[in-house]
């Protein structure tokens, strides 16, 4: 495979109607954690656990987008987005996490934050859950208990019945495999626990019933036509080469159902599409599925969707060490060619077109004493990764979308605040924005729709 420095530039990069944007995430950006009748989340209670958190940090403070709301708008218009993915707060809406009592004030935060981007021409995709599960009911079994599907129906009720008039776009779960491994199996993200066989497979099952149900709430309620999807971070093998032996060698590992890796697309992925667990799950699980999946569970879950979702940042099957290659400041390896190879597999695979939700790089960024950020490695990161989607879909993946991880530097999670993503540094002392010099780079992709790469 040719180096992606040589590939040229082209006045047609990407297709007519191709939508470009920026993501975030409501606990990691918002702050204001415990304002305005909102209820605690899971990572408001994990964050005050001794060790958990780099630095001791929270999301408490955040970017203190709560209040800022209407500058990062303003600064979005600036970098010329089109679109904006961002999550809602579910205890923010809900204290309690079911539809009794609805926090007025919660709704209204994001009524308005609709409503500015609407005015600014930028379409707003919004996600239902980006990790921050409800503590009240967490204490209520959380995922494990069966009602969970039914608790997030509701709040997807809920949302749709506030903004289904203005947001046709939709995601229903951020990363849930990353949900069920970080934070139920390994225990380094919130709840923090890890889970036996039996107990995984139900919060498998519960968090895939959960979207099926709202898929189908979310498409009755929206008005006019629903564009309803999820976003997935299932690893996708790159290649050796490009031979056909190589390629079939890459997928065979890419879906393959390996015990020790529970964000499997045999979990996660691929009932959703099928409408059943795979004959491997239901080997390695045994009873345990019958036990747990009911009657009409499996067409509910496997509601048709309308894009496919995908967060890419590196080949997870790979190593994480150096030997000598790029490696972003959350020690990852850049591999730009995954989002050659990730888009055409998972077009031919899934049969949808895929959009691109999350994609980006922590990277050593500070203000400098001229008051910029030139953060040149972001800018190559950028353009490298841009010009293997541009060849993935000239050679036949349907791609819709890209959306740059993350529009604000913010709480990166176990992390804390040590990795900045953002196309906008943020000052978590003072909360200033300053645009760093690869937000004028992406202004610059999207007026001219990639033809500069």
């Amino acid at each position: 495979m040719s180096s992606t420095a040589s590939l040229p530039a082209s006045p047609q990069s990407f297709p007519s109607g191709f939508l470009w944007g920026s993501a975030t995430a409501a606990y990691q950006i918002e702050g204001a954690a415990r304002e305005d009748g909102k209820g605690l989340s899971i990572w408001d209670t994990f964050c005050t656990r001794e060790g958990k958190i780099e630095g001791g940090q929270s999301g408490a403070i955040a970017c203190a987008h709560y209040h800022r709301w209407p500058e990062d708008v303003a600064l979005m218009r600036d970098t010329s987005l089109q679109s904006y993915r961002f999550s809602l707060s579910w205890p923010r809406i809900l204290p309690d996490g079911t539809n009794g009592r609805i926090n007025e004030a919660g709704l209204a935060f994001y009524d308005r934050l609709v409503d500015s981007l609407l005015a600014a021409g930028i379409q707003p995709l919004v996600t239902l859950f980006h990790w921050d599960f409800p503590q009240a009911l967490y204490e209520r079994g959380g995922w494990l208990n069966r009602d969970s599907a039914a608790w997030f129906s509701d709040y997807a009720a809920v949302v749709v019945k506030r903004l289904g008039d203005r947001v046709n776009r939709w995601c229903t779960h951020n990363e849930a495999g990353n949900v069920g491994a970080l934070g139920h199996h390994l225990g380094i993200h919130a709840p923090g626990v890890s889970l036996t066989h039996r107990d995984y497979f139900r919060l498998v099952h519960h968090m895939n019933l959960a979207h099926g149900l709202a898929v189908g709430v979310l498409r009755e309620g929206t008005r006019g036509p629903a564009r309803i999807g999820q976003a997935f971070n299932h690893n996708v093998d790159i290649p050796r080469s490009s031979s056909p032996a190589d390629i079939a060698a890459a997928q065979a590992v890419a879906f393959a159902f390996p015990n020790e890796k529970p964000w499997s697309s045999h979990l996660w992925v691929d009932p959703l599409f099928t409408g059943d667990y795979s004959p491997e799950v239901r080997a390695f699980y045994g009873d345990i599925v019958d036990d747990t999946v009911r009657a009409d569970d499996l067409r509910i879950l496997s509601a048709p969707m309308d894009y496919f979702g995908w967060n890419y940042y590196m080949d997870w099957s790979q190593p994480q060490r150096a030997d000598g290659k790029p490696l972003t400041m959350m020690k990852w390896q850049m591999q730009p060619e995954g989002l050659y190879w990730g888009p055409k597999t998972l077009t031919e695979r899934y049969r949808l077109p895929v959009q691109i939700l999350e994609n980006g790089l922590a990277s050593m960024d500070w203000v400098t004493t001229g008051g910029d950020v030139p953060d040149h490695f972001r800018i190559d990161h950028l353009r490298r990764h841009l010009r293997e989607l541009r060849r993935s879909i000239a050679d036949g993946a349907h791609v819709e979308a890209f959306y740059y991880w993350s529009f604000l530097d913010n709480f990166e999670w176990a992390h804390g605040y040590h990795p900045r993503f953002g196309l906008v540094h943020v000052d978590y002392e003072t909360q200033k924005r300053t645009p760093k010099a690869s937000a004028a780079f992406y202004a610059d992709v999207i007026r001219t729709h990639g033809a500069h790469l």
